[in-house]
C-alpha cells in the first residue's frame, strides 16, 4: 500500500494525476460530493444554530467504504478537490465522513492539471479553509430553507408539485419581465434612405442618418433628388485601433461558445470539465481575467515564434468584478504551444476557442484607417453619409474576433468594406436611391448565454451556479428554450432610378426565434405570486446583496449563522402569513363572451396546464350546467391569447377529409390527440398540432401506422384471431388474448404453432393478470380510444 492517499473529485482527473506522482501515491476519486443534507424536514435544526443533518446516499456508500479503508492504511491523506467553495466543502465532507485527523491530512489546490502544478501543490499544502466551507454551507442551507418552505406554499396556492429556488426564481423573473416588455412593445415604422453611387469596383453606398416616419416625406425626399447634384462635402480620414478582449471567465466562455459554437451553457461546462480533467485547460469555474506570469511568458514565446515580434503586446488584465471569488486565473490553455488537441469534435472546437481567446489577449492591437464621407444634395439641406474602413495591420485579428449578441442588428447600409478614392468637392453620379420601410424592434429575448450575462451584471449567482440555474428553470417547466417561426409582414419600398420613382410592396419574415428562452404560463403565474408575496426572493438587489454576504463569509468577515438568521426570521413570517391570507393564483383572464351563447370565455392555469373555459362552474342550483374546456396549443399563452384564438380550440373533433371512402376525424382523447378512420385510431406525434392536420397529413399518418402494424405482426392464427406473434420493443412475444407471453430462447417465433402458443400461455401463473414481463395489460395494449362526441357550445347560464 502506498504511503499517501490523494483524493480528487473525478476519476478522469485521478488517472491523470496518478501518472505524475509515482508509486508513493494512490490517487482515488470521490466522484463529487460524498454526502448531502437528508431529504426530510429535519435536515436543518433551525433552533440549534442551523445545524445540518447529513447522510451518505446509497450510491456513495461503497465509495466511502473504500476511501475509509485506504485512508486508514495511508500515512498521509491529501484532499485535492477543486479550488472553489464547492471544492472546499467536498474536502471538509471527506475529512468529516472518513474520520480523518488533522496531523495526517493535508489540503492542496491547483488550477491546472500539469506535473509542475501538481508537484508545486504537494510542496505547498494547507489546511481546510473553513471560511470557504462556511460560505458554501450558508448557500446550501439558505437554498434548502427557501425551497422547503416556499414549495408547500406554491402547492396550496398555485398548483401541486411546484418548487421554487432563490437564484432560479430571479432568473425566471428576468425572462417573464422581458416577455412582457415584448408583448407591450408597439413597433413603429420609418423609411430608411440609402443611395448607391458609382459603378463596378468604384460603387459604394451612403445612408441618410435621419429616417422618415411618413411615406409622403420619404417620397418627397426622393422627388427632390431626381434633378439634384451630389457632391463630396467633406472627407474625414483618421486612424483607429481595436483591442482584444480579455481571456475567458466562466461567463464569457459560456456566452462566446453559445454565439460561435451554438453550445448550451450546460454543454459548454461539460466539455470544459473534460478539457480541464484531461490537463488541457486551467480551471473552468472562475470570474478572474488574470493570467499568471508563467502563462504570460508562455504566450509571449508562442506569439513571437508563430507570428513574429510585431504581433506581441504584453497585457495584464484586472478583474472588474469587486466580488470576484478566490484568486483564480482566467480560463486558458495549459500549454500555449498546443494549438489543437486530440479529442472529440466538441472538445477540439471549445479548446480552439479558448486557445484563440487567450493568445489574442497578448497580441497587438488591430490598426485601421476609417474614412467618413459626407455627401451634399443640392436640393436638400441634409447630407448622406458613407463610411469605409481599411485594415492597415491585423494584429490580434489574425487569430480571433469576439462576437456579440446583436451584431446582425448593428449592420448599417452606409458601411462599406472600403471606399473608392474620393476627393473633397468631387461630383458623384447617383445610380439608385431607395426608401425602405423598416420597423423598430422589441427588446431581444434572452438566450441562455445572454441570461448568464445579465445575471452576472446584476451580481446574481457565481461561476459555479450559472449552468445549474439555467438548467433548473427549464427542468421545472417554468422556462422553455425553443425555436419559433416568424410571421410574414409586408413592407414598402420606393426606388428612384433613371429619374423615376417606382413603388413596390414586399414581404419579409419577422419574429423568428432560434434557441431563445420563453416563460411558460405556469412560470409566469408562479413569478407573479412570488413578486406579490415574497418580494425579497425575486428582488434583484436583494439577491445580489445575499451573494455579497456569501463573499464576506468566505473572507471571514461575517458569521454565517448570523447571516442566515437575519434572512430566515422575516422570510418565515412571510411564509406563515401567505399561507393564511393569500388567494389561489391561477393567472385567470377573461377574454370576452361567446358570440353565440353569450357565455363567459376565460383562460387560466389548471392542474394539467393552461386551458380555456366557456361558461362558468355550476352551483348547487344549476347542477345540470356543464362548462366546456380546451387546452391551449403549443406557443399559445394565457397572457396573449385572443377570444378568436380561444374559440378555435373548440373546433375539435373535426373531419379533415376522406380516405378510401371513409371520413378521417381528428380529435383529442384520454391518451392525447389522434385520427380515427374506419374504426382504427392513429395517435398524433407530439410535434404535430391536431388543429393543423390536413387531409394529406392524415393519410400519410394512417399509411405509416399500417406499415408499422404490418412489420409488427410475425404470425396470426385462424384458430383464434386474438392470438398473434408480434415484434415488440424488446423482441418477439405472443399476444394471447389479454396476456403477453414471453417466447423461450429455444423457440423460433416464425414456426410457433397455435398449440405451442396456447401451451406457453397455460404455463403462466394462474394469477398472471399482467402484460408482457410484468407490464400491465393496459400499458402493453391500450384499449381502443373512442372518439368523444362533438362538443356543443355551452348555453348561457341564467
Amino acid at each position: 500500500m502506498a504511503k499517501n492517499l490523494l483524493i480528487v473529485e473525478s476519476p478522469a482527473k485521478a488517472k491523470t494525476i496518478e501518472g505524475y506522482l509515482g508509486k508513493d501515491f494512490t490517487v482515488k476519486s470521490s466522484y463529487g460530493h460524498i454526502r448531502d443534507l437528508v431529504k426530510s424536514d429535519d435536515a436543518i435544526d433551525i433552533a440549534n444554530g442551523f445545524k445540518q443533518k447529513y447522510e451518505v446516499p446509497a450510491d456513495k456508500k461503497q465509495i466511502v467504504s473504500e476511501l475509509k479503508k485506504l485512508a486508514k492504511e495511508a500515512d498521509m491523506v491529501w484532499l485535492a478537490s477543486d479550488e472553489d467553495r464547492e471544492g472546499e466543502a467536498i474536502s471538509w465532507h471527506l475529512f468529516d465522513t472518513l474520520d480523518l485527523k488533522d496531523a495526517s491530512t493535508k489540503r492542496i489546490v491547483f488550477h491546472e492539471i500539469t506535473k509542475p502544478a501538481i508537484l508545486k501543490a504537494i510542496e505547498t499544502p494547507r489546511k481546510i479553509d473553513y471560511n470557504l466551507v462556511n460560505a458554501q454551507q450558508a448557500r446550501r442551507v439558505l437554498d434548502r430553507l427557501v425551497g422547503f418552505e416556499l414549495s408547500p406554499v406554491l402547492w396550496k396556492k398555485v398548483k401541486p408539485s411546484l418548487s421554487a429556488g432563490r437564484v432560479q426564481s430571479v432568473a425566471v423573473r428576468l425572462i417573464v419581465d422581458r416577455e412582457r416588455e415584448i408583448n407591450k412593445f408597439k413597433s413603429e415604422a420609418a423609411f430608411k434612405i440609402v443611395a448607391l453611387f458609382g459603378k463596378g469596383k468604384e460603387a459604394f453606398k451612403a445612408e441618410l442618418p435621419e429616417r422618415f416616419s411618413q411615406q409622403e416625406d420619404a417620397e418627397k425626399f426622393l422627388q427632390d433628388c431626381i434633378a439634384a447634384d451630389f457632391e463630396v462635402r467633406s472627407l474625414d480620414t483618421r486612424p483607429a485601433k481595436r483591442s482584444p478582449a480579455a481571456p475567458f471567465t466562466t461567463s464569457t466562455l459560456q456566452q462566446e461558445a453559445s454565439r460561435k459554437l451554438g453550445y448550451s451553457v450546460s454543454r459548454t461546462m461539460q466539455v470544459a470539465q473534460k478539457l480541464y480533467e484531461s490537463g488541457h485547460i486551467t480551471y473552468m469555474r472562475t470570474d478572474s481575467v488574470n493570467l499568471s506570469d508563467t502563462a504570460l511568458n508562455a504566450a509571449t514565446d508562442e506569439i513571437v515564434s508563430a507570428y513574429g515580434d510585431k504581433y506581441h503586446q504584453y497585457r495584464k488584465y484586472k478583474t472588474k468584478n469587486a466580488s470576484a471569488q478566490e484568486a483564480h486565473e482566467a480560463i486558458r490553455p495549459t500549454y500555449f504551444n498546443h494549438h489543437t488537441i486530440q479529442g472529440d469534435s466538441g472538445e477540439m472546437r471549445l479548446y480552439e476557442l479558448i486557445w484563440k481567446r487567450a493568445i489574442a489577449s497578448q497580441m497587438s492591437e488591430a490598426q485601421f484607417e476609417k474614412t467618413t464621407a459626407k455627401i451634399s444634395i443640392s436640393s436638400r439641406k441634409e447630407d448622406l453619409v458613407a463610411n469605409g474602413e481599411v485594415m492597415k495591420f491585423d494584429g490580434f485579428l489574425k487569430v480571433y474576433l469576439e462576437s456579440s449578441d446583436d451584431e446582425e442588428d448593428n449592420v448599417q447600409d452606409g458601411e462599406n468594406a472600403m471606399l473608392p478614392p474620393l476627393t473633397k468637392g468631387q461630383r458623384l453620379a447617383l445610380q439608385e436611391m431607395t426608401a425602405t420601410e423598416r420597423f423598430s424592434r422589441p427588446p431581444a429575448r434572452y438566450t441562455e448565454a445572454s441570461l448568464v450575462k445579465k445575471l452576472e451584471e446584476l451580481g446574481i449567482g457565481r461561476p459555479s451556479t450559472y449552468a445549474p440555474t439555467i438548467s433548473t428553470v427549464q427542468n421545472r417547466g417554468y422556462v422553455v428554450k425553443e425555436e419559433r417561426d416568424g410571421k410574414q409582414r409586408n413592407f414598402r419600398v420606393l426606388t428612384l432610378k433613371a429619374d423615376k420613382i417606382v413603388k413596390d410592396e414586399k414581404t419579409e419574415n419577422t419574429g423568428a426565434e432560434r434557441g431563445k428562452l420563453f416563460p411558460t404560463d405556469i412560470g409566469a403565474v408562479v413569478n407573479d405570486f412570488l413578486v406579490q408575496y415574497f418580494k425579497g426572493i425575486v428582488d434583484f438587489n436583494f439577491t445580489a446583496s445575499v451573494e455579497k454576504q456569501f463573499d464576506e463569509i468566505a473572507q471571514g468577515l461575517t458569521e454565517w449563522t448570523d447571516m442566515i438568521r437575519d434572512f430566515y426570521t422575516p422570510f418565515h413570517k412571510e411564509v406563515e402569513s401567505t399561507i393564511q391570507t393569500a388567494d389561489k393564483a391561477t393567472g385567470e383572464r377573461e377574454l370576452g363572451a361567446h358570440p353565440e351563447s353569450g357565455a363567459k370565455v376565460s383562460v387560466r392555469i389548471g392542474r394539467y396546464g393552461p386551458f380555456v373555459q366557456v361558461g362558468e362552474n355550476a352551483n348547487d342550483e344549476d347542477k345540470e350546467y356543464k362548462p366546456l374546456y380546451a387546452s391551449l396549443r403549443t406557443g399559445q399563452s394565457i397572457e396573449t391569447i385572443s377570444l378568436e384564438e380561444a374559440l378555435e380550440l373548440f373546433k375539435l373533433p373535426k373531419v379533415v377529409g376522406e380516405f378510401e371512402g371513409k371520413p378521417m376525424k381528428v380529435a383529442i382523447g384520454r391518451f392525447g390527440p389522434y385520427i380515427s378512420h374506419n374504426s382504427v385510431f392513429v395517435s398524433l406525434p407530439k410535434e404535430i398540432d391536431p388543429h393543423d392536420v390536413t387531409e394529406e397529413k392524415a393519410i400519410e399518418l394512417i399509411n405509416e401506422k399500417r406499415k408499422k402494424d404490418a412489420e409488427k405482426l410475425i404470425k396470426a392464427f385462424d384458430e383464434d384471431a386474438t392470438v398473434k406473434v408480434l415484434n415488440g420493443r424488446w423482441g418477439p412475444y405472443i399476444e394471447f388474448g389479454k396476456l403477453n407471453v414471453k417466447i423461450p430462447k429455444d423457440k423460433d417465433p416464425l414456426t410457433l404453432t397455435f398449440e405451442e402458443c396456447k401451451a406457453l400461455a397455460d404455463a403462466m401463473p394462474k394469477d398472471a393478470k399482467k402484460g408482457r414481463f410484468g407490464k400491465s395489460v393496459a400499458a402493453a395494449k391500450p384499449a381502443a380510444k373512442k372518439a368523444p362526441a362533438k362538443k356543443k357550445v355551452a348555453a348561457k347560464k341564467k
